[in-house]
This record gives structure tokens, C-alpha cells and sequence, in this order.
């Protein structure tokens, strides 16, 4: 009995004692893990957190050096430059805890950023079979940054960078334009090179562009303010959204103020007609089959307190096009994206137990209207479990409205201002680079006049947050896509493909891949990335690399007249031009003002004669000026000329 007092004792003594917590580890930060790829030659900045005031030990091979942990549990430090080599140990130590990576590489490290067809993975390209046969290459590396979209700047990726080395079983996962690239410079550099793919299908210019930079744009200066403001009280800023929308739809919809109520739980909307889930124009109901205007859908979720307390996001899935979404309610978001998936982060409060009711205002029809698409609907807990909708959604027609469009909000995405930057980017800032590609800019079609500052904005911002004033930048421009033209005349895509020359023209660090002779007017997306990849790295070589040879292929350098003619020269021609399966060079236009007729064409040597174009007020000369043109003027080494729009001098 003694023995068992003097037990309980001690352990009345233990359970009294203070516990402390253990400090948490010295660790790098998520973009450094097992098999990534340093930057070669150039001093490698790595950093990490580790508790304030914490002096750390950094190690790469025989490389040591220490840091400490500023305030906020940050470490910043550089080591020296290395030679390419590996594989190496990255480690982080303080006081015997801390972080090992193994399998560490020094090479040459590219990002690639953009939209579809930069994400274009290569499972899904026309050499897909091919690349996925081809040997292991332990020396050729990718990571693939997650989608992520952040008010505020993040300072880490959200969780571990997953770098994977190339092999039949993880090549068929990466960028197909960017692994296209690396795996022809790995051929000639005979270096280890990573490359990380940081691309968000559909998304825009302006939400690759840091928020310090966009502010500098006038016109977008308040719409930075609003995504800030968003990411400092989000609750706040989407009830001012809400607000927005229904001051526009005031504006628009004389019915709008007696509507007003059916968003709220309240409204009884048992006489409503039932409907469902897809595009009310296929739903079977003839009132619908045409409509493009406003609809009301109303749906129930039925929900326990336990779902309640871990309610994380309502999942609407895409909606055509324009929707105002309440809970109870309570207005929780608003979309503007006929294919952008709905998923709106419910506020507390917002949702109770038993049944809650779910209220859209939708402006649409023109893509079939509604709810389309066959996706998961409901609400999303914690754990990713999803409580779908109870029973059928009821609705109610409202006004026909066509050509009408509800502005986004700015942290919307695709449409977002810095949000992709914030969360895809600025995470990754100080990693070493060698150079970075740009596929992007379908998005942006159709605002060619701003998308040139945009452009060079975004060069110049990548190279701020990577610390590389020189960083070569490399941007595919677009390719051909949509109906051909049987006359001259305007083309958004065309437009935007001169912006993207002229941005690259006024960079001496950036180069641009022509890329006309490999689209699909059938489809936004071709198939062939293979081309487009290996123009990129004939850039890189010399560009990045000071290899001997041209900056790109041919592209104009100046339109003369002579005599009746008109005379185009070209530069960076290799061993002249040529117009395949003809006499003649098709898609050349001489314009006199606005308006343009198709001229016949002769390649001679570096130029292209334009016979009998030089007619009294033509002032301009444009090429392949469509959005689907039909070219076949190339130069010997089977690159295509680039389009242009050029004046007469």
C-alpha cells in the first residue's frame, strides 16, 4: 500500500508540472524538397523558418553556412555557387533537429507559366506515346505548383513542393510544352534541368502580375485596393460585392427590386415549377428552350449540427453565366465564367441545422443556361465529404436580357487582379532561375491595346521577385485558332499576337516562338506541343545560352515601295524564304485606311515582293492577319514568318 502512495504521489507531481511544448524544427521552405534542381553557377538563396532567434546550419555537399531566424520565425541566407553536379544533401540544423533533402541537383532551373496551353499536359499531346516510352532521366526534374489563389502574398507554398524526375510512369503528368523545351536543352546542355510549371487554365495576364506592380496601372489601381481589402476581412468585402451586383442589376432589370426577395429562406416557393440540374434551355420545358435573360433557382440542403460546425465551401459547379448566390440568405459570392466552377467559402453563421436554402440569380442562356454541366453539388465539409442538395431546384423566369454583362469582382478567378501571382509566384520567390517561358493570353484576346503593357510588366515583375534583372523571358505567341477568313478584316487574336511581338521586340532578354503552323482552328487547345517546345529551346540556346545563331525566325523588318511594288524585308531569315505547295506567299493584305485587300506575294531571298501592291493610298501592309490564318511562307530552317501589321515607309 505504501509502494502504490509513493506511485500516485509522483504522478500527482508530474501531472502538476509545467508542460512545454517542443519547438518545432528548422525546416526549408515547401519549394525545396527531395529531388529538386538548384540553379548552377550563381550564388543559390535558400531559406526556411525555425523559432525567432533560432541560428540555423545550412549544408549543400561540403557547402556549409548559418542564418537566423528573424521575428517571425523566418531564415533567409545565400550559399556559394556551385558547378552542375549531384546529387547533394540539402540539410537545415539547429541543435541536432532540423531537415535532411537527399537527392539534390545543381543544373538549370526554368519556370513556365500561363493558361491551358501552357498546363497542356503530355499525356494528352500528339508525341505523348513517344515521350512516354522514352527512358528514365534522372537528371531531367519537374514540380507542378497547385492551383492557388491568395489576396495577400503568400510567403510558402500552402504544402511540399512534389518534385518528380522524368520516367515513363511521371513524364505523362507535366506541361507538354515546357518538358518539350527542357528535354531538347537537356540533349545539347548536357546539364541536370528542373523545371516548374506554375499555369492556371483560362486565367488572364493580370492575375500573374504582382499587386505592387498592377498598382501602377492606373485603371486597375482601385481593383488591387479591393482584392487587399478582401484579404483583410473577406466577410466584408463580398457583402460590398453583393452590393455591387445588385446596384447593377437595378440598373438592368426594371424587375429587379421586386424580385429581391426570393433570395431570402423565407420566400415560398412552393408554386414555383421544378427543374432539373443541367441547361434550362435542354431541360424539356418550351418557355426555356430560347431564353437567355435572368432565372431564379432555389434549392435545400438539409444538414446536422455536426455538418454545420465543419461546413467548409458550397460547390455549384459551372453556371451559365452570370450568378448571384445566397445561403439563407446571405449573399456568399457571385461569378462571371459561362465554364468557371462555383465554389464559394461559407461564412460562420451563414448555415443552421436542419434545412437551409440555397438562392441563385442567374443572367444567362447563351451557352444553355442554368446549372450545366454534370457536377457535384452541395455543400463541402472539412474532410471533403459533400452534402448534396435535397429534392429538386425550383425556378422562375424573369426578364429576357441579352448582350448584358455582369462586371467581376476583382479576386474572382480567371478574372482576378495579383491573386495567382500571390499564391503561385510570390512563394517561390529567390529560387534560381535560368529563364522562364509565357504561354498565355487567349484570355485577353480582344484587348491587344493594354495586353503589350501588361506583357512587359510581367517580365519585368518576374524578374523583380526572382532577384534576375536579366532573366531571360521567353513567350510563345499565339497560334491559329477559329473560322478562317474569306476577306480581310478585323481579328482580336491577331492583335494580340502583334502586342505580344512588340513587347518581346522592346526586351533584348526576351525571345518569341511563332507558333501559326501548328494550331487547330477546331480546337483552343492543338495537340502538337512537341514544335512548340523545341522553338522554345532554340530560343533558350541563344538567348540564355550565348550559342551562336538567330534570335527567332523570320520576322519583318520594314515595308518600301519600288516602283508599282511594295517590298517586305525580313530578318533572322536562315537560308531564305520560301512558300510551300505554291508560286506564290498567301495572307498578305495592303491597306489604304481601314481597308485591306489580299495581295499577291513572291518570296525572293530575305524579302517578299508584293507586285503591283504599291496603288495610291495604301499606307500599311499586314500578314496572316486572322484568327485562323492560312500561311505557308517559311525559311530554311522550316520556321514559319511571324504575322505583322506594319506601316509603308
Amino acid at each position: 500500500m505504501a509502494m502504490w502512495r509513493a506511485v500516485v504521489a509522483v504522478s500527482l507531481v508530474a501531472l502538476a508540472a509545467p508542460v512545454f511544448a517542443q519547438a518545432p524544427a528548422p525546416r526549408f521552405a515547401n519549394i525545396f524538397a527531395e529531388h529538386a534542381v538548384l540553379q548552377r553557377d550563381r550564388p543559390i538563396t535558400v531559406w526556411g523558418q525555425a523559432p525567432r532567434g533560432t541560428k540555423v546550419s545550412i549544408r549543400l555537399g561540403e557547402h556549409r553556412i548559418s542564418a537566423s531566424a528573424d521575428a517571425r520565425g523566418k531564415w533567409r541566407t545565400t550559399l556559394p555557387a556551385m558547378a552542375a553536379g549531384g546529387p547533394y544533401t540539402l540539410s537545415v540544423d539547429a541543435g541536432g533537429a532540423g531537415q535532411s533533402l537527399s537527392d539534390i541537383m545543381v543544373g538549370d532551373v526554368f519556370l513556365c507559366g500561363g493558361q491551358s496551353n501552357m498546363e497542356f499536359m503530355v499525356k494528352a499531346s500528339t508525341n505523348a506515346w513517344g515521350a512516354l516510352q522514352t527512358p528514365a532521366d534522372p537528371d531531367l526534374r519537374y514540380a507542378t505548383i497547385p492551383d492557388t489563389t491568395r489576396a495577400v502574398p503568400l510567403d510558402d507554398l500552402e504544402a511540399p513542393a512534389r518534385w518528380q524526375r522524368v520516367a515513363p510512369d511521371t513524364a505523362g503528368d507535366a506541361s507538354a510544352v515546357c518538358y518539350y523545351m527542357a528535354r531538347a536543352l537537356r540533349q545539347t546542355e548536357k546539364v541536370p534541368i528542373g523545371f516548374i510549371n506554375s499555369e492556371w487554365g483560362g486565367t488572364r495576364i493580370e492575375s500573374w502580375i504582382s499587386p505592387t506592380a498592377l498598382a501602377n496601372i492606373p485603371r486597375l489601381r482601385g481593383g488591387v485596393a479591393a482584392v487587399a481589402a478582401y484579404g483583410r476581412d473577406r466577410d466584408r468585402a463580398v457583402a460590398q460585392d453583393g452590393a455591387r451586383r445588385d446596384a447593377w442589376w437595378t440598373a438592368h432589370d426594371p424587375d429587379a427590386a421586386a424580385q429581391a426577395g426570393y433570395r431570402n429562406a423565407e420566400v415560398d416557393d412552393a408554386a414555383w415549377p421544378t427543374i432539373a440540374t443541367g441547361p434550362w434551355k435542354q431541360a424539356g420545358v418550351p418557355a426555356l428552350a430560347a431564353f437567355e435573360g435572368a432565372l431564379w433557382l432555389r434549392g435545400t440542403i438539409e444538414l446536422t449540427a455536426a455538418q454545420v460546425a465543419n461546413a467548409r465551401t458550397l460547390q455549384l459547379g459551372p453556371i451559365d453565366q452570370y450568378e448571384d448566390t445566397w445561403v439563407n440568405g446571405r449573399f456568399v459570392g457571385g461569378g462571371s465564367v459561362n465554364w468557371a466552377w462555383r465554389h464559394y467559402e461559407l461564412p460562420a453563421g451563414a448555415l443552421h441545422e436542419g434545412r437551409n436554402t440555397v438562392a441563385i440569380r442567374v443572367l444567362g442562356g447563351a451557352n444553355g443556361g442554368g446549372l450545366t454541366g454534370a457536377a457535384p453539388r452541395g455543400v463541402e465539409l472539412a474532410d471533403g465529404t459533400l452534402v448534396p442538395f435535397a429534392g429538386p431546384w425550383r425556378y422562375f423566369k424573369g426578364r429576357a436580357l441579352t448582350d448584358a454583362k455582369i462586371p467581376p469582382a476583382p479576386w474572382d478567378v480567371p478574372n482576378s487582379l495579383a491573386t495567382l501571382h500571390n499564391g503561385m509566384i510570390a512563394p517561390l520567390a529567390g529560387y534560381g532561375l535560368k529563364l522562364a517561358a509565357w504561354y498565355q493570353g487567349e484570355s485577353n484576346a480582344g484587348e491587344a491595346s493594354t495586353y503589350r503593357e501588361l506583357m512587359s510588366l510581367l517580365m519585368a515583375d518576374w524578374r523583380r521577385t526572382f532577384a534576375a534583372p536579366t532573366l531571360p523571358f521567353f513567350v510563345v505567341q499565339l497560334t491559329s485558332y477559329g473560322k478562317p477568313s474569306t476577306t480581310p478584316g478585323a481579328s482580336d487574336w491577331a492583335a494580340l499576337r502583334e502586342a505580344q511581338a512588340q513587347a518581346v521586340a522592346q526586351d533584348r532578354h526576351a525571345g518569341l516562338a511563332v507558333t501559326l503552323d501548328v494550331g487547330d482552328r477546331f480546337d483552343i487547345h492543338p495537340t502538337q506541343k512537341t514544335v512548340v517546345g523545341e522553338r522554345l529551346a532554340r530560343l533558350a540556346r541563344v538567348i540564355a545560352y550565348g550559342q551562336p545563331g538567330l534570335r527567332s525566325g523570320p520576322e519583318v523588318a520594314g515595308v518600301t515601295r519600288s516602283g508599282a511594288d511594295l517590298v517586305v524585308r525580313y530578318r533572322n531569315v536562315t537560308g531564305g524564304l520560301h512558300s510551300y505547295s505554291a508560286g506564290q506567299a498567301i495572307g498578305f493584305e495592303a491597306c489604304a485606311r481601314e481597308e485591306c485587300r489580299y495581295v499577291p506575294a513572291e518570296a525572293r531571298g530575305d524579302s517578299v515582293v508584293l507586285p503591283g501592291a504599291n496603288r495610291a493610298g495604301v499606307t500599311r501592309v499586314r500578314y496572316a492577319w486572322a484568327d485562323a490564318p492560312f500561311t505557308n511562307l517559311f525559311d530554311g530552317a522550316d520556321l514559319p514568318a511571324a504575322p505583322f501589321e506594319r506601316p509603308v515607309e
